[in-house]
């Protein structure tokens, strides 16, 4: 199922720990690794530039800026090279590629030649944003046309991961990626549902116990009862859970550019990584 996994790469923690989720994954499906680095336009070209050229003049701003780009692309080569190197130690097929524009927009164009997109929570510019989720994390989770796994600042190997089922035609797409992945992995999943009627609550998790019946590892069910957003994140900290499927939305959707609010709550305040399938 997974060929080939396109990872984000900057100089974060969060992307180092990414890389780390990306060898760990292409060991276990043999997979190949395309490592992608971004320069970012918006710090090159953005506001804050703009200013500098309003009161330099804008001869010394073209200049500056042309310096700046030489900078980061030689910073992202090098980043790139890095994570290369890494990969052919541990005998994994790698290609890299270096571009230049808005972040998130540049790793949903190159995520259609792969099968999962792995990206860290937050990028090199976290401690300036107040969020729980980086700008760029969210942005890709919104719109990337392919699977997603957004990765912590530390890695854990996935041995408890967690599937949250409503039943949904997205919750059954990431139902289908947990049962295969668990399998690949060889551990057991527990799957969660979360209804304030108990008897639709089972006849959820029902539709999961018959799709789960032919895998193994076996299978383990979990009703939850109240706000599932917040029943959700509260399991998967009393759990220990190292991994979360999830899919990008529930029966609340309401425009497909909009992450469902269950969706966008549990991406924010998950305490593992979260897998969301499209």
């Amino acid at each position: 199922m997974i060929k080939k996994i396109l990872v984000g790469i900057d100089t974060s923690d969060h992307s180092k720990n990414a890389q780390q989720y990306a060898f760990y994954f292409a060991r276990i499906f043999n997979a190949s690794l395309i490592g992608l680095h971004v320069v970012d336009i918006v710090s090159i070209e953005g506001s804050f530039f703009h200013d500098i050229s309003g009161s330099l003049g804008l001869e010394p701003y073209l200049d500056f800026s042309s310096k700046m780009r030489e900078v980061l692309t030689a910073r992202g080569r090098g980043v790139l090279d890095e994570f290369s190197a890494a990969a052919r130690i541990e005998n994994l097929a790698v290609e890299t590629v270096l571009d230049m524009g808005i972040v998130a927009n540049q790793i949903c164009d190159r995520a259609r030649s792969a099968d999962l997109v792995m990206i860290g929570h937050r990028g090199v510019n976290e401690k300036f944003s107040t969020g729980l989720l980086g700008s760029t994390a969210e942005s890709v989770a919104r719109k990337s046309p392919r699977q997603l796994f957004i990765s912590p600042k530390k890695f854990r190997e996935v041995k408890r991961p967690v599937l949250a089922y409503d039943g949904s035609e997205r919750a059954s797409r990431a139902m289908r990626s947990a049962a295969e992945i668990a399998s690949g992995l060889g551990v057991p999943i527990t799957v969660v549902t979360c209804a304030r009627d108990p008897k639709l609550g089972e006849r959820t998790l029902a539709e999961a116990r018959t799709y789960f019946e032919n895998y193994t590892p076996k299978a383990e069910f979990k009703l939850l009862q109240g706000h599932a957003n917040e029943e959700v994140v509260k399991f998967l900290k009393e759990h220990d859970a190292d991994l979360l499927f999830i899919g990008a939305y529930g029966h609340s959707r309401i425009i497909e550019m909009v992450l469902g609010s269950t969706t966008e709550y549990v991406l924010r305040n998950s305490p593992c990584p979260v897998f969301l399938s499209r």
